[in-house]
């Protein structure tokens, strides 16, 4: 057995491209741990929990670059240190002599790209949230809309960002923007869907998600999504994002119909979004998802409806053996934050003491850590948990899929829901699993298998989230709402 721990100080890498390379290091042959991370406290417990000595990481910090190895034996732990180095280098390799330094700022790359003839219009902004304002201030300075896909952004931060963008004529996407397509370009954890007439400003990520990939089921393409944040319609950012995103895409030619997403708004937000939406040459179809108000499903059919289309029928896949339908309670272990309020609005009045809907992909749960349609050891736990205690339990979960997003989820949780659902029943439980699986057909994961996966571990698999929520709220055999 071998092993290392190495700290390297200030050696920053973002959450997506660290997630990646501890995958394929902890794949290799002979690897039996990997961890790769920012030494964030919960990564330096992660060590402690992969068996590696949390001395050996003494003094680091979250600016430090954390990277534990163990392995079968020297060769094996050198391969591993090796794919790590190649993992973490820089694409497009070179250096040699002759080329320029590259730019160590955002408005210097800007300035190069420009001299190029190419120039930029968008920066892509992905550090830790405390250090997003001056690179994304630095992008709009010079004269470039900003992606800010970070999150734990202070709140006076974002203001003063869009506050400045409004002052250029830019947009703030962000922060916390984890979906977009702009140009025709997926950026984020967008899904693959064909282009088309419809826009979408979304502070939703997951939102946006599932109704694009619901149209794209009918046939019926995206032009752009837009994200802004899920803090852009409360009442300190005042819609500011939204409003400008609004606009942008109205005066799009290309655009027949622009639907604008959002969790609950604050009121006086909504009422200035929709007195916007009026004022808009395009049809615009307000979706704030909430009690009382048309879930994510609806809406797209009411977007398809506007366009000509007729409704849509949601594909879903049976479990194999319905469970009897009695009492329990309802576990809702979600990554995606629309997709719980939606699941927590419709099953609302059957709710009761006991029951749970769990977003982990909640700001306090991604502190240091990537989010959980990337690192999916949150959910996992809490499966594992479920499996080990508790009653005759409905476990209701959304998967993601898309790019950006954990390429393979279903191998890491139908294993984990088989594992939960077989000792709930050595101790005379029943755990039944509703899974809401958002994303198109044409998405890298392949949507057939993880259906087809996540169903052999015993869950029912539906493509509308509405209709997952649903579903677990009649096997609880309580009053549907």
């Amino acid at each position: 057995m071998s092993a290392v721990v190495e700290v390297r100080r200030g050696a920053y890498h973002d959450s997506v491209t660290l997630m990646a390379v501890s995958r394929d290091v902890a794949g290799l042959e002979g690897v039996e741990a990997a961890l790769v991370a920012m030494a964030t406290e919960l990564n330096l417990a992660a060590l402690a929990d992969l068996g590696f000595d949390r001395d050996e990481a003494k003094g680091a910090g979250a600016d430090d670059l954390l990277v534990a190895l163990r392995a079968a034996d020297e060769a094996a732990l050198d391969a591993a240190r090796a794919a790590v180095t190649a993992g973490l280098s820089a694409p497009g390799g070179g250096g040699g002599a002759a080329e320029a330094p590259p730019p160590r700022t955002v408005y210097q790359a800007a300035r190069a790209t420009a001299a190029r003839g190419r120039p930029a219009a968008l920066a892509l902004v992905s550090v830790p949230g405390p250090h997003v304002f001056p690179e994304a201030m630095d992008a709009l300075r010079a004269g470039l809309s900003v992606m800010v896909f970070s999150d734990n952004v202070p709140l006076e931060q974002e203001v003063a960002l869009k506050t400045e963008a409004s002052r250029r004529g830019l947009l703030v996407m962000g922060p916390d923007c984890g979906t977009a397509i702009v140009g025709g370009v997926g950026l984020g954890f967008a899904n693959a869907t064909s282009p088309g007439p419809v826009g979408i400003v979304a502070a939703s990520g997951t939102g946006a998600q599932q109704v694009s990939s619901l149209l794209d089921d009918a046939g019926v393409g995206v032009r752009a999504v837009l994200g802004v944040g899920g803090r852009d319609l409360s009442e300190a950012v005042g819609g500011a994002s939204t409003l400008a995103a609004l606009a942008a895409l109205d005066a799009d030619p290309g655009s027949e119909l622009i639907i604008v997403l959002s969790k609950t708004p604050a009121p006086e937000v909504a009422d200035r979004v929709a007195d916007a939406a009026k004022a808009c040459a395009t049809p615009v179809l307000l979706a704030f998802v909430g009690p009382g108000r048309p879930d994510l499903t609806a809406v797209t059919d009411e977007a398809l409806a506007r366009l000509g289309h007729p409704p849509l029928t949601a594909r879903w896949w049976p479990a194999p053996a319905e469970r009897g339908a009695h009492g329990g309670r309802l576990r809702g272990l979600f990554a995606g934050g629309t997709l719980c309020q939606e699941a927590a609005a419709i099953a609302g009045p059957a709710l009761r003491d006991g029951d749970a809907l769990v977003d982990f992909g909640d700001d306090r749960f991604t502190l240091g850590r990537a989010h959980p349609m990337i690192d999916q050891r949150s959910r996992l736990a809490a499966i594992a948990e479920l499996g080990e205690r508790g009653g005759d339990d409905v476990v209701l979960l959304d998967v993601v899929l898309g790019h950006g997003a954990h390429p393979d989820p279903a191998a890491e949780l139908a294993p984990a829901l088989a594992t939960a659902r077989r000792r709930a029943a050595d101790a005379g439980r029943d755990l039944a699993l509703v899974v809401s699986l958002c994303g198109s057909a044409g998405d890298p994961q392949g949507r057939v298998r993880q259906a087809e996966a996540l169903v052999a571990a015993g869950a029912s698999v539906h493509l509308s989230n509405a209709q997952a929520a649903l579903k677990a709220v009649d096997l609880l055999a309580r009053d549907a709402p």
